[in-house]
């Protein structure tokens, strides 16, 4: 993210204020360049977030097209890890089945680690497991309060017909009969 000459003198000067604590309020002018650079900030974050949704739908149009898109992927690559990106398994395969060219195995050293960072800072601020609740009927009962009675569940209504057994639906195989007598005639 870039500012000009103009909005960092004015973030300067706005930060100086914040500092000194002071309960001056700020002139109309410098309110409205307060507006103005909180807008040109939005806009450069928005173009921030576009940019990169474009890079990375680049990165991954190279990823389908390999290998023939070999160096494009490995540069677009390298320059998305030096920017932050963190590498998703597609990434890892696509380098792994790249390996015997020296600056595909380079990357994928550098990769493993960043997705190895990556992993143990999810699991680090990922919450401890909960163990399991179990519900009793009638829950605890306070001593002040007289004790409620647990509702049953209403069985089922039965079905108008009864339901088939599986010996029913699924007959038991019946043996085959013989074959007649080769020397009987059938009449």
């Amino acid at each position: 993210m870039a500012f000009s000459a103009a909005e960092l003198h004015l973030l300067r000067r706005l930060l100086a204020h914040a500092l000194q604590s002071s309960s001056a309020p700020l002139a109309a002018e410098e309110v409205q360049d307060c507006l103005r650079l909180a807008q040109s900030v939005d806009d450069a974050v928005q173009e921030a977030g576009r940019l990169r949704a474009f890079l990375l739908a680049d990165l991954a149009r190279y990823r389908g097209a390999l290998p023939g898109s070999l160096s494009g992927y490995l540069e677009l690559l390298q320059d998305a890890l030096a920017a932050g990106y963190e590498p998703e398994p597609d990434d890892l395969a696509a380098l792994r089945a790249l390996r015997a060219n020296p600056v595909a195995a380079a990357l994928l050293e550098r990769a493993r680690a960043v997705a190895e960072r990556s992993v143990r800072r999810r699991l680090s601020t990922a919450p401890a497991p909960r163990t399991r609740l179990l519900a009793l009927a009638g829950g605890k009962e306070k001593d002040d309060q007289p004790a409620r009675p647990a509702p049953h569940p209403k069985e089922p209504p039965r079905p108008e017909r009864p339901i088939p057994t599986p010996g029913e639906v699924f007959p038991p195989r019946r043996k085959p009969t013989p074959p007649p007598a080769a020397g009987l005639a059938a009449g």
